[in-house]
């Protein structure tokens, strides 16, 4: 019997899982809707003052793409917030101009009842208890855990078409993810430390892949054609208060931003939605794209089960490097207008933390959930007013 080469056996599999990816919401759409208590999310509405200009930015950070924190029992078991003061104070936004200018704009949630039931289902962090892994107490970081499960997009059909093409290199190094014809949403770490804005940020840019051009290659070569990046600039950036100037194990809830192109980019994008439980989502899974740092011009796919949630966090153990922050973390969420499972963005992978909690170490990757007032925030800043901003 003649055993497969290993680098086909690596090939099938490949194609078989992205067939599995590319299909399966076809599969999906002939289920039965979701049971009852699925109900829309009640959107809160952010009412916007007017800017106030700021001193503009240095532009002084170093950018970190291996962004990691720690959380211990404190953080672990505080109160989401501490009142609405300082929940609308982590919804103000600060916008940096391709000038280098700034302003800052504080908000207001409307209706105080919008407030209390606008931050989502969960109270505490991990609130189901631990998850089942085993304990270790020797701190390794592990970004990759076990087996590497990550894949990467090579081909035109699979790297130029939907969901693949709404993943974007961001000129600091991280990833982000297509959220409309003129917007772009990462981690805010790719652009601001928390207290000042990365040099990068001075003259930020999105890439878009492209094919090869036809003569991009000698004629005679084998080697595969490698696909162009074109770089867009940005013309403004919003990142929320909550971000900045906060410790990181909290901020690291708002450790997202939006970009706006100076330029439509005519290309699909995909949609955002309120995180749902992940007992909402199909198959309990997320998946993300991202340009990983270790896979240099490669864009890299990895889909995993929810570990756990809190209010703003995604716990899991999908696979990933530096160069993967930004990535938009998808779900099949059911959506209620058209009446199927849609693929839409309900978080930004952020990074790494550490729980140490009772003695016991644990550790994982992160993504930020987009609660119903973060999703406010995103949709605002995306359509500029409020009526275009529900759940569906």
């Amino acid at each position: 019997m003649v055993t497969p080469p290993q680098n086909s056996l690596v090939s099938q599999r490949f194609t078989s899982l992205l067939a599995l990816h590319l299909f399966l919401p076809l599969l999906l759409a002939f289920q039965p809707p979701p049971p009852p208590h699925h109900q829309p999310v009640n959107v809160p509405s952010l009412v916007p003052h007017s800017p106030r200009p700021l001193t503009r930015s240095r532009f002084s950070a170093q950018t970190q793409l291996d962004f990691s924190t720690h959380c211990n029992s404190s953080c672990f078991r505080r109160e989401h917030y501490d009142g609405r003061e300082q929940l609308t104070e982590k919804l103000s936004f600060e916008t940096l101009y391709s000038d280098g200018s700034r302003t800052l704009t504080t908000v207001d949630v409307e209706g105080e009842e919008d407030v209390e039931g606008a931050v989502g289902p969960f109270l505490h962090p991990l609130s189901t208890g631990w998850p089942r892994i085993q304990s270790r107490r020797k701190r390794v970081r592990r970004q990759i855990y076990g087996a590497d499960g990550r894949f990467n997009i090579r081909g035109d059909n699979f790297l130029l078409d939907y969901p693949f093409s709404t993943a974007v290199r961001i000129s600091t190094g991280c990833t982000g993810v297509l959220v409309s014809q003129r917007h772009v949403l990462t981690a805010a770490h790719c652009v601001h430390d928390g207290k000042d804005y990365v040099k990068g940020a001075r003259k930020l840019r999105v890439g878009f892949l492209t094919p090869p051009s036809s003569n991009s290659t000698k004629a005679g070569q084998n080697s595969p054609k490698k696909h162009l990046v074109r770089w867009v600039r940005v013309k403004r950036t919003r990142v929320p208060k909550g971000w900045i100037q906060g410790p990181q194990e909290v901020s690291m809830d708002f450790d997202y931003a939006l970009l706006e192109l100076r330029w439509p980019h005519r290309r699909p994008f995909m949609r955002l939605s309120v995180a749902p439980s992940s007992e909402d989502l199909a198959g309990k899974r997320i998946h993300f794209s991202g340009f990983d740092s270790d896979r240099p011009g490669e864009l890299v796919y990895r889909f995993c089960p929810v570990e756990d949630e809190s209010n703003d966090l995604i716990y899991q153990h999908c696979d990933a490097r530096p160069g993967a922050s930004g990535s938009g973390v998808y779900g099949r969420v059911w959506d209620n207008t058209l009446e199927r499972w849609e693929r839409k963005v309900i978080g930004i992978f952020s990074g790494h933390q550490w729980l140490e909690i009772d003695g016991e170490n644990r550790d994982y990757n992160v993504a930020v959930r987009f609660t119903p007032l973060k999703f406010a925030q995103i949709c605002y800043w995306v359509h500029g007013n409020q009526l275009d901003c529900s759940q569906d």
